[in-house]
């Protein structure tokens, strides 16, 4: 291979791992804000890392009910906002992502997880929920957002204390 096929084939695995890269941080810079939504919360900049035609969905017989769809940058600005109150909806609101995948093609990306959040209410309730995404990212001038976030519950519970003083169940050393 000469060294200019060489420098082009370095080029484009390297742009291909920074959109990865880039890619990534948007869906953590999305669930860190969702961590905190409240009445200071940055609405606009949330809003910003959807597209302006963007579709944002619950999935699935029990997602689809609670959540419905939203479509539009704005539409979804106005969902977010109803989180947006005082007292704040949610009292402690984390999310965890695992299982990752990530499929970068030219300037589009298509992307899943697997999500754990748990979630305690203003009400005092808590829950623990697992859901599927899958959520597919366009770059448009240097800048990756969300074109289409699909959330899908694989389990959700309610749950009494997250920290509780009962004895973590240990194999007995003997």
């Amino acid at each position: 291979m000469a060294i200019d096929e060489r420098l082009q084939h370095l080029e484009n695995r390297l742009r291909h791992l920074e959109s990865e890269q880039a890619v990534r941080a948007c869906m953590n810079r999305y669930m860190m804000l969702c961590d905190e939504l409240g009445v200071n919360s940055p609405l606009d900049e949330l809003a910003d890392l959807f597209t302006e035609d963007a579709r944002w969905e619950g999935k699935g017989a029990k997602y689809r009910e609670v959540y419905g769809g939203y479509s539009g940058r704005e539409a979804i600005k106005a969902m977010f906002a109803t989180y947006m109150v005082e007292p704040a909806h949610f009292v402690l609101n984390v999310h965890f992502l695992t299982t990752e995948l990530i499929r970068v093609q030219e300037h589009c990306a298509e992307a899943s997880w697997v999500m754990l959040q748990t979630s305690t209410f203003a009400s005092g309730a808590s829950h623990l929920n697992s859901a599927r995404l899958t959520v597919k990212f366009v770059q448009s001038n240097g800048v990756w957002r969300i074109s289409l976030f699909q959330t899908e519950n694989m389990f959700s519970r309610p749950v009494t204390d997250w920290n509780t003083s009962a004895k973590l169940a240990v194999p007995s050393r003997g």
